[in-house]
């Protein structure tokens, strides 16, 4: 049996909305320091290892983008639905709150996206220590 959205169950989704955007922040700015030190490196060595990088950094910076406005739209969706169940707009809200959940499953998925381009970033580093091991041992 469906029950009524009230208001309260779009607003349990705040706080949580809130540190997932903040999370992603966080790895927008990690990601930013890391492209900035590596163009130094770069300007200071033409190391080719370097020039690796670029097309994983480039497609995290996207997902990156993608899962803040996923989760953007998802806390303005989420707010507008609980506008609408206060109206007495019961139906719409309800439509909205889902669309809401919908964008916030696609933050999610462009998230783990983005862990996997992580994890391939910091594996080409390993191969190069790894490689750089082998090569002394």
């Amino acid at each position: 049996m469906h029950s009524a959205l009230n208001l309260a169950t779009p607003a349990l989704l705040f706080p949580a909305i809130s540190l997932l955007l903040l999370a992603y922040t966080n790895r927008f700015l990690g990601l930013a320091s890391i492209i900035r030190n590596l163009y130094e490196e770069y300007r200071d060595s033409q190391d080719p290892k370097i020039l690796r990088q670029i097309g994983n950094l480039r497609t995290r910076i996207t997902l990156i983008k993608w899962m803040q406005f996923m989760g953007i739209a998802s806390l303005f969706l989420c707010t507008v639905a609980m506008f609408q169940i206060y109206t007495g707009w019961q139906a719409t809200g309800e439509v909205t709150f889902g669309a809401s959940l919908l964008c916030m499953i696609a933050s999610l998925a462009v998230s783990l996206l983005e862990l996997v381009r992580s994890s391939d970033a910091l594996n080409i580093l390993l191969s190069d220590l790894q490689a750089e091991y082998d090569r002394r041992h």
